[in-house]
């Protein structure tokens, strides 16, 4: 894990989360360090977007702490967390279909950019500077860096799933993050698009020096990237450790095998 350092950069201490009767999170606790990348994984219904959720503010637990750089951050609201660079990206395409890529992605630095109502209204002065200061800065990085430049000013509507993915990861690195959410970055895609995504990861781990939390149902692209995984079954944490910790880890191949006597 390099640059790794042993205080968390995050932490969710255990995490209980209700839906009316359902325990969705158990007393969950996670610890993530400066540079890592872990991954959370566990079968259907095992609390992995639930405590996504949590650590971004969409959902507030019934009880249990987060802490997000020393600082706790457990009752903020989740636009509040997302200025402290905490970044994320959703299961399911959350984008706006009738935008282009650009005016998408630029959404992701919407919160640096200094202007006033009429500034923005009429298009003059420091609103129009400061747009085209990060629209420079988007192509030059973020829109390169993740093969985008093509597809520009194409409408997001008319992109196929994976490049809309793409687009959406685009979108969070815009935000400058500190620490980036992906909630199944993969999921949908064959397995050229699974490639590609897999290896702008690792460029984005490598370059841009993100600390990166990931939910993937792809096991072996999950031991193949991550640091340690974390896995989760009934909404509680049944392990925590390195890929070869938790290959070899009984509870957890019971989790996604089943008891002998069942199978």
């Amino acid at each position: 894990m390099a640059g790794v350092t042993e205080y968390p950069i995050l932490k969710a201490q255990d995490i209980t989360l209700y839906f009316g009767g359902i325990v969705a999170l158990n007393r969950v606790t996670l610890e993530v360090f400066p540079g890592e990348i872990l991954a959370i994984i566990g079968p259907n219904g095992a609390g992995k977007t639930s405590l996504l959720n949590c650590i971004n503010g969409l959902y507030k637990p019934r009880s249990g702490r987060i802490h997000f750089e020393g600082r706790e951050i457990t009752g903020m609201k989740a636009h509040k967390r997302a200025h402290l660079r905490m970044a994320r990206t959703f299961q399911h395409v959350e984008l706006f279909a009738g935008m282009s890529v650009l005016d998408n992605i630029k959404l992701g630095c919407i919160m640096d950019i200094q202007s006033n109502f009429f500034g923005s209204f009429l298009r003059f002065g420091k609103s129009v500077r400061e747009e085209m200061k990060y629209r420079r800065e988007l192509e030059e990085k973020v829109m390169d860096f993740l093969d985008l430049n093509h597809v520009r000013e194409q409408p997001v509507a008319v992109l196929p799933h994976g490049l809309q993915k793409r687009v959406d990861l685009a979108r969070a690195l815009a935000m400058k993050p500190k620490v980036l959410l992906l909630d199944e970055p993969m999921a949908g895609m064959n397995v050229e698009e699974k490639e590609d995504m897999a290896s702008f990861f690792l460029d984005i781990h490598r370059d841009m020096k993100a600390t990166i939390v990931w939910i993937e149902h792809d096991l072996s692209t999950v031991m193949n990237l991550s640091d340690r995984i974390c896995v989760l079954n009934f909404g509680e944490r049944i392990a925590l450790g390195t890929p070869d910790e938790v290959r070899e880890d009984p509870d957890v191949i019971e989790a996604y095998l089943g008891k002998e006597e069942d199978m």
